[in-house]
């Protein structure tokens, strides 16, 4: 039977999609491609993390607090290949962390928001007990 395998995308509106792109360019060093977006490759992903490396599709209740300060419904979450790299490149970046940051059984996990507003969950998966 169909069924769903993955995500194939994450796409939203912004207020000034210039300053978002170089945003997302300059804090998060995500390359923008012709299109105006980047494709993460599922394989560069699990060439790192190859236990670790998953997208986790997760409701949450409407009166969660967890995107917090975000006033919007959504929260993405992107994984990231160093953590403390990540630290010291948001740190340099003059990007505030939204809360401390968190060690996990499943990874580490630091927060920022966007320039839109939304909040960013970056997350360093662990090899040795992935989510399920």
């Amino acid at each position: 039977m169909a069924k769903v395998i993955g995500v194939g995308g994450v796409f939203f509106l912004c207020t000034d999609v210039d300053a978002t792109r170089d945003w997302y360019r300059r804090a998060l060093g995500i390359e923008m491609d012709d299109y105006g977006g980047t494709s993460f490759g599922h394989a560069d992903s699990a060439a790192v993390f190859p236990e670790g490396a998953r997208t986790i599709w997760a409701p949450f209740k409407a009166e969660s607090d967890y995107f917090k300060p975000s006033a919007s419904d959504f929260m993405i979450n992107l994984m990231i290949d160093d953590f403390d790299g990540m630290l010291a490149r948001l740190e340099a970046e003059g990007v505030p962390l939204e809360g401390e940051p968190m060690i996990e059984p499943y990874g580490k996990f630091a927060w920022v928001m966007d320039p839109d507003g939304r909040k960013i969950e970056l997350w360093q998966p662990v090899e040795s007990s992935p989510a399920v």
